[in-house]
C-alpha cells in the first residue's frame, strides 16, 4: 500500500512538471551540465595522472636509481677545450652498495655508450647499454624471441647482444632476427634475443630504457669500449672517463626504500668530493603522485561542484514559483483532507524528480565528452564508478536540500488563504 502511495506521488509529480515542459526542461539544464562537467573534469583528471602512475610503477616501487651527472665544477670545467672530465659512479660504488647494506636484494650497474650500429648497408646509432642479468629482473621487459643475457655471458665475455623491438625493425628488417651478427662501432655482436622496451619520463626520473636500446654484457662494453668516452659536438669534442652511468638498486622491503637510499647517500658522500651522482627513489615519486592526484581530483571536483549548486539554486527557484503558481490547488488538497506531510512529499518529489533526471541526462554528457577528448586529441581519459555514483548521489542530494525550502513553504499555506487565492 505504501509503496503504490510512493509511485502515485511519483507519477503525479511528472505529470505537473509535464504541464510545463519548457520551464522544467530549462530549469534541468544546471543540474545536466553540472553533473556532466563533474564526470568529465574527473575523468581527464583521473586519465592524466593514470599514465604518469603507470609508468612510476613500472620503476619498481622497491628500487632506487642512483645516476651520475656532472658536478657543478666538471660543467665549468668542461668549457675548457683541453679538459677531460673524470665524473660519476664507480665500479667500486657498485660493490660497495651490493656488501653494505643486508636488506638490497640485487643491483644492475650499468653502463651508457653511443654507437652506430650496422648490419650491411642498414645502420643506426643506438644507445649501448652495458649491463648485467639483473638489468632484466630489476626493468622486466617481455621477451619477444631468444633469451636475455644470462651470467655465463658474463663469464665466458661472449659478444652477444640484446636488441629492442625498435632496434630489431630498423636493423634487422626481414632479415632472420636471433643468430643475427651486427657490428656495433668496430666489433661484431650476435643478436640473441628481442625484448619490447618502453620509454619516457615518470616524474622527474628517466625511465632506464629506450627504444633505441642495445643490451650487452657488462664486463664485454668494458673490455671493448673501456671507460674513455669522446664526445664530437658543433665542432668541438669533450673527452670524459665515467665507469658507471647508473646503478639500480632493488630492496627486499619497500618500507625500506627510502631509509636505505639515505643510507646509500650517506655512504657515497664520504668517497666521492664532489656531487657527481643523484639519486632517485620512485617510491617516493609515487606517493607524492598520489597525493598530487587526490589534490588534483578534489579541486577538479570542487570546480565542477559549483555548476552542481547553480543548478540547485535555480531549482530552488523554479519551486518556489511554482507554490506561488499553486497556492489554490495546495488550498484544495489541504481543505480535502491532505496533511502537511504529503504536501511536503508532493512538491520533494517533484524536485527530486528533476534533479534525478538532469543527473542521469548529465551523466550520458560526461561520459560522452571524455570520449570526444580521447578520439580528437588521443589524451587519455579514465570513467570510474566512483566518478559516476558521486555526481549522481550530489544531484540527489541537491535535490532534496534545495527542495525542502520550498516544500516547507508549500505546506504552510493556510488553507483558508489559499482558497481564497486567485
Amino acid at each position: 500500500m505504501r509503496q503504490t502511495k510512493i509511485i502515485r506521488n511519483i507519477w503525479l509529480g511528472i505529470e505537473n512538471l509535464l504541464l510545463h515542459k519548457l520551464r522544467s526542461f530549462l530549469t534541468m539544464l544546471g543540474v545536466v551540465f553540472g553533473v556532466g562537467s563533474v564526470v568529465a573534469m574527473l575523468s581527464v583528471g583521473e586519465g592524466a595522472s593514470k599514465e604518469a602512475l603507470e609508468q612510476i610503477r613500472r620503476l619498481g616501487s622497491n628500487n632506487i636509481i642512483i645516476s651520475s651527472v656532472k658536478s657543478a665544477e666538471e660543467e665549468q670545467a668542461s668549457t675548457q677545450h683541453s679538459h677531460m672530465s673524470i665524473y660519476g659512479l664507480t665500479y667500486q660504488d657498485q660493490q660497495r652498495v651490493a656488501e653494505s647494506f643486508g636488506n638490497i636484494k640485487q643491483t644492475a650497474p650499468v653502463k651508457l655508450l653511443r654507437k652506430e650500429t650496422r648490419l650491411r648497408e642498414r645502420a643506426m646509432e643506438l644507445r649501448v647499454v652495458g649491463t648485467t642479468p639483473e638489468w632484466f629482473k630489476l626493468v622486466p621487459r617481455a621477451v619477444l624471441a631468444g633469451r636475455v643475457i644470462v651470467a655465463a655471458d658474463e663469464a665466458k665475455l661472449a659478444p652477444v647482444a640484446v636488441l629492442t623491438e625498435f632496434g630489431a625493425r630498423k636493423i634487422l628488417a626481414t632479415e632472420s632476427t636471433i643468430g643475427q651478427t651486427v657490428r656495433i662501432g668496430g666489433d661484431q655482436f650476435e643478436i640473441i634475443g628481442i625484448v619490447k622496451s618502453e620509454s619516457g619520463q615518470a616524474g622527474n626520473i628517466q625511465i632506464p630504457d629506450k627504444e633505441v636500446d642495445i643490451y650487452i654484457p657488462l664486463q664485454v662494453a668494458k673490455k671493448y669500449f673501456g671507460d674513455m668516452f669522446t664526445k664530437r659536438t658543433a665542432g668541438t669534442e669533450e673527452r670524459e672517463k665515467v665507469e658507471l652511468h647508473q646503478i639500480i638498486v632493488q630492496v627486499d622491503d619497500a618500507k625500506q626504500v627510502e631509509s636505505v637510499a639515505l643510507g646509500i647517500e650517506r655512504m657515497l658522500e664520504r668517497f666521492h668530493k664532489k656531487k657527481d651522482y643523484v639519486i632517485s627513489v620512485p617510491l617516493a615519486l609515487l606517493k607524492q603522485a598520489e597525493a598530487t592526484k587526490r589534490t588534483f581530483n578534489i579541486v577538479l571536483g570542487s570546480i565542477a561542484g559549483i555548476s552542481l549548486l547553480v543548478g540547485g539554486i535555480g531549482i530552488m527557484n523554479i519551486m518556489l514559483a511554482s507554490v506561488t503558481e499553486r497556492t489554490r490547488e495546495i488550498g484544495i488538497r489541504r481543505a480535502i483532507g491532505a496533511k502537511r506531510r504529503q504536501i511536503i512529499y508532493q512538491f520533494l518529489i517533484e524536485t527530486v524528480v528533476l534533479s534525478m533526471l538532469g543527473g542521469l541526462i548529465g551523466l550520458g554528457v560526461g561520459v560522452l565528452i571524455p570520449m570526444l577528448i580521447t578520439h580528437f586529441t588521443d589524451m587519455a581519459t579514465v570513467v570510474t564508478l566512483n566518478g559516476i555514483l558521486l555526481p549522481l548521489v550530489i544531484s540527489m542530494a541537491i535535490g532534496i536540500l534545495f527542495g525542502l525550502y520550498p516544500a516547507i513553504n508549500a505546506a504552510k499555506v493556510d488553507p483558508i488563504i489559499a482558497l481564497r487565492h486567485e
